[in-house]
């Protein structure tokens, strides 16, 4: 099996973001939708259940220069709110051992990506809670669920008195930040 296959690249179900940034549309105004920090988008009030409209959502959301997060077509751009990051990282494969090997994300929109140093990883110091966040694309950041932080801390070693972990042939110092 290849890892195209392996990681969904060739699944129809697969999250492939639009191309937003050959898109400016003009602002429309502000959109009555949160996404939680569980990774939940709320519209309205209640919790969108369809899994696809949330994936579509996903696939046109940007976060500008001023930090704010947009929904972007050709025709318009809506701001929206989300309360911490805009994805949740729940799933962690890692393909190979050591200095070789590689470790993907899928976040809980189904979009897969493989950690690379496009794909900054930030520890953020909330007293004594590390807490990771990954860039996904274009700025936007995902949050990394409890079980799969689990997971990510076993990845971690000491390689020349530097913590942190490897993945795609790349050391990535944890500690230094």
């Amino acid at each position: 099996m290849s890892l195209n296959n392996l990681f969904g690249r060739n699944k129809r179900n697969a999250m492939k973001p639009a191309p937003t940034h050959l898109w400016n549309p003009p602002f429309c105004g502000d959109m009555d939708l949160l996404i939680r920090k569980d990774g939940v988008w709320v519209h309205e009030g209640k919790p969108i259940k369809r899994r696809e409209l949330v994936k579509l959502f996903a696939s046109i959301l940007c976060v500008d220069s001023d930090g704010a997060y947009y929904l972007v077509s050709p025709q318009e751009k809506v701001r929206i709110r989300v309360e911490k990051y805009p994805f949740v990282i729940q799933e962690m494969d890692i393909v190979g051992e050591g200095r070789y090997q590689s470790i993907y994300f899928t976040t809980n929109v189904g979009e897969k990506f493989q950690v690379t140093s496009e794909n900054s990883l930030i520890m953020s110091s909330n007293e004594s809670l590390q807490e990771p966040s990954i860039h996904v694309r274009d700025g936007l950041m995902a949050g990394i669920c409890r079980t799969v932080y689990y997971r990510f801390a076993d990845s971690v070693v000491v390689e020349s008195s530097r913590m942190g972990f490897w993945s795609s042939g790349e050391f990535f110092s944890i500690g230094d930040q």
